[in-house]
């Protein structure tokens, strides 16, 4: 499943970097993500994420990883995730940019795939909660940066 969008954030880039990057900081944005692990001086994380989509939900226990970054223009992460009879593999790249006035444009994209039990049972609601929880994601990172 392929996930992407832009959103405009009224704060310099290197402040939404700085955002971006922080476990600490931009996890609270997160839905469903329940404890994050910093891991290896901030280039790995261990984290605990629920999500349901309609009455099937999972408990995902998993790593991330920062493969590429490129401060404060571009970072790529990847993570896997596992829960009884599933698991989760999500590789996603953020792209920031300036954007008149004072602005910068965050364009990011997501590779996701899940197999297993989950994505049997719930292949149809995948992609609109995916999308869902995304723009949640990034409204409250938005709401939070320009804070």
């Amino acid at each position: 499943m392929q996930l992407s969008g832009s959103v405009i954030i009224q704060a310099s880039r290197q402040k939404v970097w700085d955002f971006l990057t922080d476990p600490h900081r931009v996890t609270p944005c997160a839905p469903g993500v329940e404890q994050v692990e910093v891991l290896e001086g901030g280039q790995k994380f261990r984290a605990t994420v629920a999500i349901g989509f309609g009455a099937v939900k999972a408990r995902f226990n998993g790593e991330a990883e920062w493969l590429e970054l490129d401060p404060p223009q571009r970072a790529k992460i990847k993570a896997h995730g596992a829960a009884p009879g599933s698991v989760a593999d999500i590789v996603a790249d953020m792209t920031l940019s300036d954007s008149p006035p004072e602005a910068t444009e965050l364009k990011w994209m997501a590779d996701v795939t899940i197999a297993g039990q989950l994505a049997s049972l719930a292949t149809r609601l995948m992609m609109p909660v995916s999308q869902k929880l995304t723009q949640q994601f990034f409204a409250a990172v938005k709401k939070n940066v320009e804070a």
